[in-house]
Order: structure tokens, then sequence, then C-alpha cells
């Protein structure tokens, strides 16, 4: 439902104005897609309904990643597009204001502004909360800039959103329980965009979660830049960790499934390593990056484990959970990395075997040690190792996806497919699935038959 602003001088009967819009564009990880969703809802309260229609817009708000190469020159280019749909806007009498938030924001602050001068307000990935008061002084003619981390608890200040508003939203939804690293790998920038590790509390976790099950959520993905580093206070004050939280949020009446992302090899304790095992309502898919397989490299990396620590824990993982289907992400062309160094990283992949994975090629960000190292690798054969491990990874998946085949498995139906006559649901393998639309309605978890498999998704026929 759209909300409507009037103006004191609207006069009863006379034409009631246009509700004011906000276009919203999000980049890079779920962190982010949840933050978009948390800024329309605390903008909905300052009279602004969403749309998917950017010439529509009074407002425009660029959610940035600052994680993949060129980040922030994207965002410049995309704000060059903007700046001449406002500058139309303007001609017609029409208003248009442009924020940046995010990680860019956070990282580039007022540079964004200077380089880019239609730009009205930059707000950093603490601070979003803030948003109507920040469109009060952008139009009380400041253009403001709010990068420092915020004192106060930014999700205390967030108002919730109706439950028809996220109902809309789908039957799977994301839950941030953590935020910021303390890890300070040396090619990442998270530590200096996101801050330091802060993990919510578990009475408020919980609160948004039955507030997601009441609106109809059955799968509730819990998010965090390192999310298993997560140590919350309970509700007796003692302090809580992530696999005590889930075994709590599986006893909320409705939701089904619970997954979590993204974890470092560090923080998989033994309670979270026991849910994977205890809880059917913990899907059994863990998305573990290891970044590489050479211990030289990952000591550079500042990785602070071993090849064999990680390949040690994934043993354990799967002696919990015999089922576990294992994700990873990977860089190559590190500064110093040899060819043995790689093959060290192919070993890795061999034997872990992956049903899924993100691979990149390094690439120096501002600011981190790894821009400084010396020994970069070129970038033809960042491009030639990329392309090998790549390869290997797709081979995987595809054996991974083909052993689907002929299998009785459940899924969770989640919206109408592309084609006509079918709907679309979730493996417990984060798989699409292919169903007849008649199979069941969005929301239900069914039993499925596999058939055969699609290049990313699966097919099935109900049993």
């Amino acid at each position: 439902m759209e909300l409507e602003t009037l103006s004191p001088n609207t006069e009863k009967g006379a034409d009631a104005p246009q509700p004011k819009k906000v276009f919203v564009k999000t980049y890079g990880c779920q962190m982010n897609v949840y933050d978009s969703q948390r800024m329309t809802d605390a903008l909905a309260a300052d009279g602004y309904a969403e749309t998917s229609v950017i010439e529509d817009a009074d407002l425009v708000l660029l959610n940035t990643c600052h994680i993949r190469e060129r980040a922030a020159e994207k965002v410049y280019s995309e704000l060059g597009r903007i700046r001449e749909l406002k500058n139309e806007k303007a001609a017609a009498g029409r208003e248009m204001l442009i924020g940046v938030t995010g990680c860019v924001a956070q990282a580039e602050g007022r540079e964004i502004i200077r380089r880019a001068p239609a730009v009205d307000l930059v707000i950093g990935p603490q601070t979003y909360h803030r948003l109507p008061d920040v469109l009060a002084r952008v139009r009380g003619g400041s253009r403001v800039v709010e990068t420092e981390y915020a004192v106060e608890d930014k999700f205390e200040h967030l108002p919730q959103p109706k439950r028809a508003v996220v109902a809309k939203r789908g039957v799977a939804a994301f839950l941030t329980v953590q935020e910021g690293c303390d890890k300070f790998c040396t090619f990442c920038v998270v530590p200096y965009t996101r801050g330091s590790e802060v993990s919510r509390p578990v009475a408020q976790i919980v609160a948004e979660a039955e507030r997601l099950a009441d609106a109809g959520v059955r799968e509730v993905t819990l998010l965090g830049q390192n999310v298993n580093a997560w140590h919350g206070e309970g509700p007796d004050g003692s302090d809580w960790g992530l696999g005590r939280l889930l075994y709590r949020l599986a006893e909320i009446p409705g939701i089904a499934r619970l997954r979590y992302t993204t974890s470092h090899p560090r923080d998989m304790d033994d309670e979270l390593i026991a849910a994977h095992r205890d809880l059917p309502t913990l899907m059994p898919y863990l998305h573990l990056p290891v970044q590489s397989g050479s211990d030289r490299i990952l000591k550079a990396m500042n990785r602070r484990h071993k090849a064999q620590d990680y390949l040690r824990l994934v043993d354990r993982v799967r002696a919990a959970r015999s089922d576990i289907a294992m994700s990873g992400d990977f860089i190559v062309g590190f500064p110093g990395e040899t060819d043995a160094d790689f093959e060290d990283t192919m070993r890795l992949v061999r034997e872990v075997g992956y049903a899924s994975a993100f691979s990149f090629k390094y690439s120096p960000r501002p600011g981190t040690p790894g821009a400084e190292m010396d020994d970069h690798v070129p970038e033809k054969l960042k491009d030639e190792r990329l392309h090998t491990l790549q390869a290997l990874l797709v081979q995987q998946q595809q054996a991974f996806t083909a052993s689907m085949v002929g299998r009785t498995i459940t899924t969770l139906i989640e919206k109408p497919g592309r084609q006509a006559g079918q709907k679309v649901g979730r493996s417990p393998w984060l798989q699409p699935v292919i169903v007849d639309e008649k199979a069941g309605e969005i929301g239900d978890i069914i039993e499925v038959r596999i058939t055969r498999p699609g290049f990313n998704s699966l097919y099935a026929e109900p049993i």
C-alpha cells in the first residue's frame, strides 16, 4: 500500500498529492539487501512508498558495496546517469534527491559530493536509521554526510515494517544478527567500512524472527560479515554463541528452515557444529570461505588458519551432518602467489568437493595491507588461474547437481516460475527447484522427486 503525505494547505476535496516515492538500487551482498529493506521501512514512516521505476522516484538511493573491483568508479558512473535524470526533472519543476549509502559511502565520504555534486546525502551502513532526519536537513538546504559510527543501536531505532510489507517480500527472509569484522584479512575493506564486530542481543533477534514468522516467513537466513563470530547477550545476561541462538530460533512456530552466512573457519565452535547434527530446521548447507589452499598465502592474507585446519574442520562438520553441502570463497592471484601456491588451492578444492563456490581475481583495495604488498601477480596470469579454478568448481557443482536426480527431497515453494505453469522452490542445499504450479502453494514445503538437472537448478515432480 502506498503512503500519502498531505501538505498543510491541502483543502478537503482537492486533488490529493501524489505519494513520495523512493527507488533503491542494491549492490553486493545479502546484508545490503537486508539494509535496503530496512531503509525503505524507515522511509515509509516519512511518507515514502517504494518504486521499481527510477523515473518515478523523488528519492534515489544507491546502497553500495566496496568488495568488488572498481566498486567506487561504478557508483560514480551510475551517479552520472542519475544526474541527467535529476536535471530533466528539475527542468520540469520536479525534485529528485540522490543519496549514496552503504560501504562505498563509508569509504568515500565527502569525496562523493566533491566528485558528484548532484548527490544530496551520503550515509554509511551504521547510520541509515537516521535517514528521515537527514532528509529533513537536506530539504532545509543542507548537503549531508553521515559516516560517523553511531553510538546508538541502529536496530533499536528502526521502525518495524507492517505485517503486509513483510509478507509481500516473500516466504524466505534475511535477518542481520552481526555486523563488522575484527579479523583484518589483508585483502578486505570490511573492518574499515563496517567497523568492528557488533552482535545484536538475543531478545532483539528473536522478536524480529517472530515477526517474520507471523507474516508467513518459513525460512530465515541469519546474516553477518562474520556471522559465526556472533556472541549476543541472552535473556539472563549471559553470553550466547550462534549455535545456542539457532537452537532458540528453531523453537519459533512457523520457522521451518534456518540458514546462516558468511562464516569464518576460526569461529566454527563445537556448539555450532552440534547444531548441524541436532536441528532438522538447520539446512545442510554451509558457506565456509577458505580463500586459498596455500599456507604461505593464507598467512599473507592474515587468515589465521592453515589448509589442514580447514580440512579437519570440514571433516568434523561432515561427521556431524553427512549430507551437508559445502560452499566457499576463493581469491586467486594474491600478491606473491606462485604456481605451487595455486596448485595447493586446486588440491584443497579437489579434496573438499564443493557444491558451489565463488571465486575472484585479487584486486587491491585502497587502504588495505594487501594493496601495499610487493610481487603483484600479472593480470594475464590471474585470468589463467581463475579460468582453471572455475572450470574445476563448475565441474564439482554440476556433479553435485546431477547426484540429485532420482532423489526424494523437500522443497520450499517460494514464487511463480519464469515459464507459465511453473513454480520455483528451494532445496535444502539452496538450489532452485522447478515444479508444476499445481504442486503446492507459495510457502508450502513439499516432497518432490528430482527428474533432471538444469544448469543452475533442478526439475522435479511432486510425490
